[in-house]
């Protein structure tokens, strides 16, 4: 049975994945923030109500739990939002997210997926949007992750 952080785990892909997890008799640990995510959907595993901001905690985590590899969702993911708000989406989708493998390497995980979104595609040429589709995003929040 793997250990396995699941940020963003009480939002909507990330509680059908944890749900998934259990099924398979692993041990998801949740750790959402609630900001766009559900308590009611953690019920079933292990949940630590934080923000991926708060680095001292998430290392408290990593430190509470022999974690074997990351499944990382907890991202802003309102198109509109994004262009409204360019700063919250690039501290969160960005920064907040950097933290991750920097504090995965002090803790010798070397396993993660990342969802990211299909948004960096912009409007797709097929569909379903085949892996090698050209990136030609929409929104300034996507083109910030292009550039870096």
């Amino acid at each position: 049975m793997s250990t396995i952080l699941v940020t963003g785990g009480a939002g909507y892909i990330g509680s059908h994945v944890c749900k998934e997890l259990l099924r398979q008799g692993h041990q998801p640990i949740i750790y959402d923030n609630l900001q766009t995510g559900h308590r009611k959907t953690t019920q079933r595993a292990r949940f630590v109500e934080e923000d991926l901001a708060e680095s001292k905690k998430l290392r408290e985590t990593f430190k509470s739990f022999s974690i074997d590899s990351i499944m990382h969702f907890a991202a802003d993911c309102q198109v509109g939002e994004s262009i409204e708000k360019p700063l919250k989406y690039f501290n969160n989708n960005v920064k907040n997210s950097l933290q991750l493998p920097e504090i995965m390497m002090e803790f010798n995980i070397r396993k993660i997926i990342f969802s990211s979104s299909a948004a960096v595609y912009g409007e797709p040429k097929k569909v379903p949007i085949p892996e090698e589709h050209p990136c030609l995003p929409v929104n300034p929040n996507i083109l910030t992750f292009r550039v870096l």
